[in-house]
């Protein structure tokens, strides 16, 4: 499958579109979730409106260098929150940053924890599992018509990745987990009592609402992914219920660490990935 789109360069002069045109291929890609829209780090950033063939993107992409790195910034939900978690054009924002060249896509996000006893507010979790109950409401797949993909999703998280995220962790001094599962409902509305209890007694860790279909198509497009979870409430199985003022409150304050997690990671990234998640579609077309 050809990940082509159209750029159209944002208020650019013909030096800057030169600028950008001279960053292709893009090396690694970052979704930005609810709270962390602050793309600063980015060197000499420039704004790219990207057309795929289903439809704009969250936001324009900001792309430029990061610790000497090929970098490309997308806002999950638009800067200024505008867009619900069930209504993002997933396979836009995919096909984006693929079309871009990006091979490695690091995806921060707000989440509640649904075991209180073993994760605490604030802490990491790099989610290995991951469980869809989103109900087929999201397109979960770039194939749909001509060659039939059947896409292999036993393990939907890059480990190579999680490796470099739980190295980072270690010498920022971190308290992380490098294991969970992450149950993904379909939103924008959070859990009742009884769903949240459900979740939790099947032993899952982590509730959000955007891993899926992000990993799967990351996963479809060539892209090792990588989701890092950020605990913000204790969902409504605990004594009190979540509110989203709660989620961004939690996320403030300690959306510097999550920055500077998710930057340091850079550093650690090979350039040649070790995984078998660039070639997952091999073989996989019938």
């Amino acid at each position: 499958m050809a990940f082509e789109a159209k750029l159209e360069f944002v208020a650019l002069d013909r030096a800057q579109q030169e600028y950008i045109e001279s960053l292709l291929p893009i090396e690694i890609g970052m979704f930005g979730g609810s709270g962390n829209y602050n793309s600063d780090v980015i060197d000499d950033p420039a704004e790219v409106k990207v057309f795929t063939p289903f439809g704009a993107p969250s936001d324009h992409f900001i792309l430029g260098n990061v610790r000497g790195r090929t970098f490309a910034f997308l806002a999950r939900h638009a800067r200024g929150h505008t867009i619900p978690p069930h209504m993002i054009d997933y396979r836009a924002n995919i096909w984006g940053m693929r079309s871009l060249g990006v091979k490695r896509i690091i995806s921060p996000a707000a989440c509640g924890c649904l075991q209180p006893d073993k994760i605490k507010l604030g802490e990491f979790v790099f989610a290995d599992q991951l469980f869809d109950r989103t109900f087929g409401r999201r397109k979960d797949t770039f194939f749909e018509g001509g060659p039939i993909g059947h896409l292999p999703f036993a393990e939907p998280f890059c480990p190579e990745l999680r490796q470099v995220a739980m190295n980072t962790a270690a010498k920022l001094d971190y308290k992380v987990h490098g294991k969970g599962t992450y149950v993904c409902i379909n939103g924008p509305r959070f859990s009742t009592r009884a769903e949240s209890m459900f979740y939790h007694n099947q032993g899952f860790d982590l509730i959000g609402m955007t891993a899926y279909p992000e990993a799967a198509l990351a996963r479809e497009a060539g892209i090792c992914f990588v989701n890092i979870s950020m605990p913000t409430d204790y969902d409504v199985h605990g004594e009190e219920a979540v509110t989203h003022e709660m989620v961004l409150e939690t996320m403030s304050k300690n959306i510097e660490r999550v920055r500077k997690l998710t930057f340091e990671m850079i550093d650690g990234i090979p350039e040649d990935a070790s995984c078998d998640c660039q070639t997952a579609m091999k073989g996989g077309l019938f």
